[in-house]
C-alpha cells in the first residue's frame, strides 16, 4: 500500500464513519515501532506504522485509522481528544476503532533475571548491573537466567 492509497482509505473511512471529510495528509512512518499510528497536533496529519498495513489483516489497519481519526476530529472540534477524555472514549466506541495497537508491535523481553531466594522473575529489554540491584520482593540477589 502506498501513501496515496492510505490517503484515499483514510478519506473514505472519515466520510463513512464520521460523516466529516479528512482534509490533511496521511502517510506511513517507518520510524513508528511500538504504536500503530500517530496524530500530529500541530499539522493535523496522521502517520501510520507500515507494519500494520503489511503484517496484519485490513480490519486491524481500519481500527488504527479510526483511532487516529477520533483524535483528529475531536481536536479540530475543540473537544476532549486525549485517551483519558470521555469524548474520546465514547466516539471510539461508537465508530468501532481499536483502543490498543497489536501487542506484537512491542518487542518481547529478551533478558530474564531471577531472584536467588524467592525466584521472582524480571523480564527486561536491557541488561542491568546485578551487583547494584536487588529483588523488590525479598531483597535477595539476582541472577541472569537467559539472554
Amino acid at each position: 500500500m502506498t501513501d496515496q492509497e492510505l490517503q484515499r482509505l483514510i478519506e473514505r473511512i472519515s466520510i463513512e464513519s464520521f460523516q466529516v471529510p479528512f482534509r490533511h495528509t496521511a502517510s506511513f512512518n517507518s520510524r513508528l515501532r511500538s504504536t500503530g499510528g500517530r496524530y500530529m497536533l500541530e499539522t493535523h496529519n496522521i502517520e501510520i506504522n507500515p507494519h500494520i498495513a503489511t503484517d496484519y489483516p485490513l480490519e486491524i489497519l481500519v481500527g488504527v485509522i479510526k483511532h487516529e481519526l477520533c483524535h483528529y476530529h475531536l481536536h479540530l472540534n475543540h473537544r476532549g481528544y486525549q485517551h483519558r477524555d470521555h469524548d474520546f472514549k465514547v466516539l471510539l466506541q461508537k465508530v468501532g476503532g481499536s483502543r490498543y495497537s497489536p501487542s506484537s508491535l512491542r518487542p518481547d523481553p529478551q533478558i530474564v533475571y531471577e531472584c536467588r531466594q524467592c525466584h521472582k522473575r524480571y523480564y527486561r529489554q536491557r541488561h542491568f548491573n546485578i551487583q547494584k540491584y536487588r529483588c523488590s520482593r525479598c531483597g535477595g540477589h539476582l541472577k541472569l537466567i537467559s539472554k
